[in-house]
This record gives structure tokens, sequence and C-alpha cells, in this order.
């Protein structure tokens, strides 16, 4: 049974894990973890480092603290590397020192961070946003529209107080050209949590207004590189990428990427959105003068060449009637000659042929007239003797019933009138 005597006092057992946490293997030795309840006090900055497993549960988790100096140092280190201020919910990778203290437990001493990891964080989550919408097929989707030109009404998603906004308007409405554009802006909180639902709610607004535009321009200005990171956002960006209207992206500075600029028409700024927009008015402005130009030149031309060619025909029209009766004249005497030429060689063959045929006719007429007149004579006596007159007279007689000539006995009944004529008369009788 253990008396009090052989129990250690909560100092002794305190100094003895002191004295066990005091090696070189835990001083100066580098963790990753997720930095959480991250605060500065008296110049110091106190957080918690997390480990935490895929599905966000927390696994381990130790106070840590980054003491007034090297506070200084790395804050100073941090930001400029990353253009970001150490907060909560960034992973880091830092130096840290193990200690025990009786009073104030265990707990890490941050020595040095290195920023690359954390650039490195947000560079891998940018890029798996990437690769799933490249992977789903609809990363270039907005990007292949086509740009309907010259661009005039533009849908605006900003903040309407932000500086971004008002040089974009600045410059657009104010170009040296006095170039017409129809703007609205549709708000949209551009910084913190709210940016993807905010914006994506914008772009819902513009496809259901119904006004038919051309583009739609995403701006804001420059800032802390840890205020872009609500625009690599998954869901925003494939709202973006699927958009029916083309999309400009001008936010932050030159520097600044986000995930947006993949999936829309990056351009560097707000300002250079706006001259984007100028340039490409511009350019259909030249366009349509050099058609113009073209068409001023061709007309020109086209006049005068009419002109010279009523000048020729003018100068032409003077001599033309002369000149036709000339063509006329001398045609008429080719058609005269031709005409005696065909006289000589067709008429005058054929007159002769005509004349030769006269006077055989004159000679042959008389002999055939008196040939054809015998034969009709012999033709006449012919039918003399084979006439129903001259049978009659030879005896014979024809008998009719109803005008119809009686030749079979069986056709006549008792009591039909029949009619005999003979040579000399006829003969009236009925049939008993």
């Amino acid at each position: 049974m253990t008396t009090v005597a052989d129990a250690l006092t909560l100092t002794t057992l305190s100094r003895i894990v002191t004295q066990k946490l005091n090696t070189p293997e835990l001083r100066d030795v580098w963790v990753v973890g997720e930095t959480s309840d991250v605060a500065t006090r008296g110049g110091h900055c106190y957080m918690e480092l997390l480990e935490k497993d895929d599905a966000g549960t927390t696994l381990a988790k130790a106070r840590a603290n980054i003491w007034r100096n090297t506070w200084y140092v790395l804050a100073s280190k941090f930001s400029n590397a990353t253009g970001k201020v150490l907060e909560s919910g960034m992973k880091v990778r830092v130096k840290v020192t193990a200690e025990y203290h009786a009073l104030y437990g265990f707990k890490l001493t941050i020595n040095d961070i290195d920023p690359a990891y954390t650039i490195g964080d947000a560079v891998r989550r940018r890029n798996e946003i990437l690769a799933r919408l490249t992977a789903e097929g609809v990363i270039n989707d907005n990007r292949n529209l086509p740009i309907n030109l010259p661009v005039q009404n533009i849908a605006i998603i900003s903040a309407p107080g932000a500086a971004g906004y008002g040089d974009f308007v600045n410059q657009l409405l104010t170009n040296r050209l006095r170039l017409r554009f129809n703007i609205r802006l549709f708000e949209a909180v551009m910084q913190g949590e709210r940016v993807p639902s905010t914006v994506m709610a914008a772009l819902d607004r513009i496809a259901g207004d119904g006004t038919p535009w051309d583009i739609v321009v995403i701006i804001r200005g420059g800032g802390a590189t840890s205020d872009m990171e609500a625009f690599d956002n998954y869901e925003l960006a494939n709202h973006v990428a699927q958009f029916p209207i083309p999309v400009i992206v001008g936010i932050g500075h030159e520097r600044d990427t986000t995930v947006l600029d993949w999936v829309g028409r990056r351009v560097k700024t707000p300002t250079a959105a706006a001259e984007w927009l100028i340039a490409s008015a511009t350019s259909c402005l030249e366009q349509l003068h050099a058609l113009a130009k073209s068409l001023q030149t061709g007309v020109a031309e086209l006049v005068a060449g009419c002109n010279e060619q009523l000048s020729r025909l003018e100068t032409a029209l003077e001599f033309a009637p002369s000149r036709a009766l000339d063509r006329a004249s001398n045609r008429l005497r080719q058609d005269a000659m031709l005409l005696a030429d065909i006289s000589n060689r067709v008429i005058n063959p054929r007159k002769s042929r005509l004349e030769a045929l006269e006077n055989r006719l004159a000679t042959v007429a008389p002999f055939t007239i008196e040939k054809q007149r015998a034969r009709l004579d012999s033709l006449g006596r012919m039918l003399q003797l084979l006439s129903p007159e001259a049978t009659l007279r030879r005896g014979y007689s024809i008998t009719r019933l109803n005008g119809v000539a009686v030749t079979d006995a069986s056709t006549v009944k008792p009591g039909d009138t029949l009619v005999t004529t003979l040579a000399g008369g006829n003969i009236t009788s009925t049939v008993n």
C-alpha cells in the first residue's frame, strides 16, 4: 500500500517532466499544423496549433506563443513573403521548442516560421480547384465564348464604394474618343467570407435581368494577398466557368492571381479592364473608319470611271449617226450584191427550166387532154350500160318494201305493201 510519504509532489513531478523535455531532440524542431485562436497581447502572439485529419477532426493540439521580439521579426517576414497577416485557419510550418512549466503546463515556443509552406498550401488548394474544373470539362467554357464587338452593354460586379470600381468607371467613361458605354453595377461583397455567395447572386441577377449584356466585368482593387483567397472558391469558379455571358476578371494588382483568372478572361487590374474595353471599341471604330474610307475611295473611282466613259460616249455620239449610216449603206450594198449573185446562181437557172417546161406543156397538153376525153367517153358508155335504168329496159324489175329492195322472200309477211319498179313505171301490190 502506497503511503503519503511515497507520493511525489506536483512540483517534483513538474521538475521531472521539465528535465525530460529539456533535450536537444525537442528544441528548435520543425512542425506543421493549423493555427487557431491567434491573438496578440502585450506585443506577444498567442495561438493554438492543431492537427486535423481529412474529415476535419482534431487529432492533436498544443498551446504556442511567439515572444514579442521574435514576433516582430516573424510577423514582418511572413507578411512580406505571403502578403498576408498570420491569422487563424492557416496551414503553417514553424520551428518550436517544447517546454513545460509547473504553473502554465505544456506549451510550444515558436522561434521561426516558413512562409513558403503557407504559400504552397494556398497554391495547392488553387491547383486542386483547377484540376477539378478541368476534369469536369468546364474550365474553358466561359473563356471560349465569343465576345460581341463592339462591347457596349457592360454588367459590373463590384462593391459600390470600392476604389477599383471608381477607377474603372472613371477610366471607361472619360475616354479620349468619347466612346459611349451602357454600364450597370450589380453589387457584391468583395472581401471576406461572403464574397463567393454575393458574387454568384450578382451573376444570377445579371442572367435573369433580360438586358442583352455583351460582357460581365468582375473588378476589385488591390489589397492584402489574403483578401484574394475568397476568390479561390470552387463553387464561385464553377459558376463563372459555366456562365453564358463572357466574363472579364480584373481583381487586385498585377501580381495577384486567383482561380477566377483561369476560368474568365484575366486583365491585370480594374483600370486595365477599362482599357481593354476601350481598346476593343477603338479597334471596331478604326475598322469602321477604314471601311468608310475604302467605300469612299471605291465610289470615287467608280464615279471617275463613269465620267470617263460618258466623255468617251459623248465624243463618239457626235460621229455615231454618220457612222451608222455608212455601216447601213455598206450592208445594203453587200445585200444587193448577194441578191444579184443569188439571182444569177438560183433564179436564172430555175427561170430557164420553167421556160422549157412551158414549151413542153404546149406540145403535150392537147394530146393528153384528147386522150383523157376519149377515156371519159368510154367510161360514160360503160356507165350507161351498167345503170339501173338500162337493166330495167332489159326486162328486169326492182321490188321494194318500205323503200328497201327485197332480196329474200322470207323478209316479207302477209299484209306488207310492195312497190315494184319497171322500166315503164311502178306497180304497188299487197302480200296475201
